[in-house]
């Protein structure tokens, strides 16, 4: 007969390796001290509705409002938040990835303080890390949970298994969407998957573009519509921001 303790282990082993995804989100949600670490993620399924732009002008006000801010460029084979800031990093998230760097030496400081952690440009490997890959770059964050307040992490476009990580991995999900129906349709299947596949139940909208206050407003409408109608999820509205002509 096999021991008992054996049985309990290797069941506990198996439950371990069936569930790495969930070890990512485990991963940020450790990283407590007395006030713990507020995770934010961006996202929006259709690229081009300006979730980056977003997500660094929220951070930027964050940071003007004293809160010690960490914006992670999690578009890993396409980023460019140290462009939009005019930053020159010598060094990005490749490198850790790659062993050569530990995360808290790549980091280059923004406006007002904020600390970007630079994604990797033009690097395909970066676009097509595995599972284990993800759960070690997430983790990593935690070393560096005492000098932040907010981690924003700016998601690269699409449903990709990259952006759903990450995505879980937050407490809170900001979804941005235009008027227009390709972005409605891709706002709504990244909510749809979260939801219906992975268990995230609540999501912020904010609509993006939008000619008029009550534009936004009617699209926060129209998604809610949906959503009512075919999922177990809970959409609230963070406003809108205009059409910059």
């Amino acid at each position: 007969m096999r021991p008992t303790w054996l049985s309990h282990l290797e069941e506990r082993v198996n439950m371990l390796m069936s569930d790495q995804i969930e070890d990512q989100a485990a991963g940020l949600r450790r990283m407590v001290n007395p006030e713990p670490v507020r995770v934010i993620a961006v996202t929006g399924g259709k690229g081009g509705v300006g979730k980056t732009n977003i997500s660094v002008n929220l951070g930027v006000a964050m940071a003007e409002m004293g809160r010690r801010v960490m914006l992670l460029d999690a578009d890993l084979g396409l980023a460019n938040i140290d462009v939009m800031l005019g930053l020159h990093p010598e060094f990005d998230l490749s490198h850790v990835m790659r062993g050569e760097r530990r995360l808290e030496e790549i980091l280059v400081t923004g406006p007002h303080g904020m600390k970007v952690v630079p994604g990797a440009s033009g690097v395909q490997k970066m676009a097509e890390l595995s599972t284990a890959q993800h759960v070690g770059l997430i983790n990593a964050f935690s070393e560096l949970a005492n000098d932040v307040d907010v981690l924003l992490i700016d998601t690269a476009a699409g449903i990709s298994d990259q952006v759903v990580s990450f995505s879980r991995a937050a407490q809170e999900v900001v979804v941005v969407v235009c008027d227009e129906p390709a972005s409605i349709t891709d706002a709504y299947a990244i909510i749809k998957l979260l939801n219906r596949e992975h268990g995230v139940s609540r999501f912020r909208v904010l609509a993006n573009m939008v000619r008029t206050v009550q534009e936004g407003r009617d699209l926060y409408n129209k998604m809610c519509r949906v959503t009512d109608r075919y999922l177990d999820a809970m959409l609230s509205y963070m406003g809108s921001i205009p059409y910059d002509e």
